[in-house]
């Protein structure tokens, strides 16, 4: 058995609070938002809170004792706004979080499948692919955008450029859809990490190329795929720009409907857009590099 408690607080108190459950004996920490509210595109380094963010640590049942709210409140006061206590069953609790994932498809020949499920229908493409840490499962609005897009393509063997590529997910699905080679680059080497791992195990790990963000890209592509968000879409377009060959094709996700035009306005010098595609709130730019 397991117990969890959850303290809600200010956004400044919620580091003391972090911390003051790890002295307790808490296993894991996590935060999250108690008062809905959202954040978007924190500027670089930084890693914004809520006003009001929910403070929740795991513990062994018998590594809580009697009062522990009592005592979190003499150290902490007013401060905290709301506590609450749940014992949890043992579990494996990765299979259990999994269990809320199911083959999903996308666009008229692609599914994502997690492991364990046979593939609904065997003879299309499928891909091999498991939640985890690094972003990128295809339950995203912006994903699934960008995977649809994929599929609709008429592949002729094109090399393809997955920026900020997370899981690995755009790049492997180009790949098994008819790319001929792809690369995926990302600032954070968890990324590149599970997009080797997907590749692998979906068999195309000897056709990708995993670069950090920081190393040149030798070649211009085909096709680049860019899902990432709409600040960063705006400040990279130069770069972006860089690795499309004219007449190559250009996706950009990542963005709410209300960013859309600004982001496009760094690009439509040199593409031609089709009509925005939206899918709950979030929006895919699809063009052609025209110079």
């Amino acid at each position: 058995m397991w117990r969890q408690l959850a303290a809600t607080v200010s956004q400044s108190l919620a580091e003391d609070v972090s911390d003051w459950f790890i002295a307790q004996g808490a296993l894991s920490v996590s935060l999250d938002d108690a008062g809905d509210q959202p954040l978007f595109e924190p500027p670089p380094g930084e890693t914004p809170l809520w006003n009001l963010t929910r403070v929740t640590g795991l513990f062994e049942e018998e590594a809580v004792t009697e009062g522990l709210e009592q005592l979190a409140r003499r150290v902490f006061g007013a401060q905290i706004v709301g506590w609450s206590e749940t014992t949890l069953d043992d579990q494996v609790w990765e299979r259990a979080w999994m269990e809320h994932f199911q083959p999903m498809q996308f666009g008229k020949r692609l599914w994502i499948c997690p492991t364990g499920f046979e593939p609904p229908e065997p003879s299309a493409v499928n891909i091999l692919l498991d939640p985890g840490l690094a972003f990128g499962t295809g339950t995203h609005p912006t994903t699934a955008l960008c995977l649809r897009w994929l599929d609709s393509l008429d592949w002729q063997a094109e090399t393809v450029l997955d920026f900020g590529c997370g899981s690995g997910i755009l790049a492997v699905a180009a790949l098994r859809l008819g790319a001929a080679e792809a690369i995926g680059i990302d600032i954070d080497p968890q990324a590149l990490t599970a997009t080797r791992d997907n590749a692998v195990k979906n068999g195309v790990e000897d056709r990708l190329r995993c670069l950090d963000a920081s190393a040149t890209i030798p070649q211009v592509c085909d096709v680049v795929v860019a899902n990432i968000l709409a600040g960063p879409l705006v400040d990279l377009s130069a770069r972006i720009l860089g690795h499309l060959r004219p007449g190559g094709r250009l996706a950009l996700s990542g963005i709410l409907e209300d960013q859309a035009a600004g982001v496009r306005s760094a690009y439509e010098s040199v593409v031609t857009f089709e009509p925005n595609e939206v899918l709950d709130g979030w929006v895919i730019l699809k063009g052609i590099r025209t110079s």
